[in-house]
């Protein structure tokens, strides 16, 4: 039986997969967190490559098919959880995501523990708002971590969901892999020669998956419509099996005569590096994000970040002192921002460079991120 007088939380995370992730990545940070406090913690998920950090941090995995949607196959996870939590006297279950919060819901009620969530993303209501239903075990927590302003509006706008149990806690970035002295002058080399960049025109890069509403179209267009041509802009990510968009894409850069300004490069390794050897970062999504991680990476490393004014940006970006936001889905906003970022003096990009980093490492580090979610525990095991 768990010791109802114990105040120290123990705390289990379950997820889907431990794949490469926004959500498995705050997992392990979440572990390395507590670890690092002796706060004992485990995490339940279906596996994938990054259970070898948890080995490393000697925090105890829990393999279960916890990815599936399957009815039969998340009442037998829910039974198997209540008994992995009832084994290792765990007082808080953390749940990251719809079809395991589900099990994690119904195994914590079982077990007599906390049950709190992280709602990470702004997930389709679908056709009449049916899939409601499905994704409200989002909300049942006794707290509920929201990771921008936009997903707490999205939540109170969408569920029925008392506002006094949302906490907001902003994901993060690692400041000391994404700091300017972090990236070695070989690692900037092997980049240049990498991506065929001329030491005579500023570089405008957009990182991130190939896929529509991340806008990929848009920049194209506002390259076109740019009054200053003097650049070269590198598209880097993977297509993911968006053969079409691709080609749309290569066909919208010829259609505006840009080949010799623009490249596609496909999926990319060394993040820092690539974004030291550029000078202007873009986020250019189309539809609402729920952090916006690039946006903050790019501001970490001391760059001109120009971002949509929607979605997570509206957090993590201050317009005209750390960055730049431009009107969502509007080419001729994002030109304009373009133009602004190119013809800054230098005096002007430095002053907002140094904003830049100090708004991300005052307000976006992983301790900050481990520190609130430690609290919110704290403040779950204490009532």
């Amino acid at each position: 039986m768990i010791n109802e007088m114990n105040k120290e939380p123990v705390v289990l995370q379950v997820l889907p997969e431990m794949e490469t992730g926004g959500v498995e990545t705050g997992t392990v940070e979440i572990a390395a967190g507590l670890t690092e406090k002796g706060i004992k913690n485990f995490v339940a998920s279906q596996g994938g490559r990054l259970t070898y950090e948890l080995d490393k941090l000697k925090v105890k995995h829990l393999t279960l098919p916890l990815k599936s949607k399957n009815i039969f196959t998340m009442l037998s996870n829910a039974k198997k959880l209540e008994k992995f939590i009832k084994e290792n006297g765990i007082n808080i279950v953390h749940a990251r995501s719809r079809a395991p919060a589900w099990s994690a819901y119904w195994a914590a009620k079982r077990a007599g523990v906390k049950f709190m969530t992280t709602y990470h993303g702004t997930y389709g209501l679908g056709f009449g708002g049916i899939k409601k239903l499905y994704n409200r075990v989002m909300t049942y927590g006794e707290r509920v971590i929201v990771i921008s302003n936009h997903i707490k509006n999205h939540v109170l706008s969408n569920y029925k969901v008392d506002e006094k149990k949302l906490r907001l806690v902003f994901r993060c970035v690692d400041v000391a892999k994404y700091a300017p002295e972090a990236v070695s002058q070989e690692r900037m080399i092997n980049k240049i020669h990498d991506y065929n960049i001329a030491e005579d025109k500023p570089v405008i890069l957009l990182p991130g998956r190939i896929t529509r509403w991340k806008g990929q179209h848009l920049l194209i267009e506002a390259l076109h419509l740019m009054k200053n041509q003097n650049y070269y802009c590198i598209i880097a990510g993977a297509d993911q099996g968006r053969y079409k968009y691709l080609e749309y894409l290569k066909k919208l850069v010829q259609k505006y005569n840009l080949q010799d300004r623009v490249g596609f490069f496909g999926a990319y390794v060394d993040a820092p590096a690539l974004m030291m050897v550029s000078n202007v970062i873009l986020s250019t999504a189309i539809e609402p994000e729920a952090f916006g991680r690039i946006a903050i990476e790019g501001q970490a490393m001391g760059k001109i970040v120009i971002a949509s004014n929607i979605g997570g940006s509206l957090d993590n970006t201050i317009d005209g002192v750390s960055g730049r936001l431009f009107a969502s889905n509007n080419a001729q906003s994002l030109a304009d921002a373009l133009d602004w970022a190119l013809e800054l003096p230098e005096d002007e990009k430095q002053k907002i460079s140094r904003a830049a980093i100090k708004n991300a490492r005052d307000n976006f580090t992983k301790q900050i991120m481990c520190d609130k979610t430690i609290a919110v525990y704290q403040e779950l095991i204490n009532e």
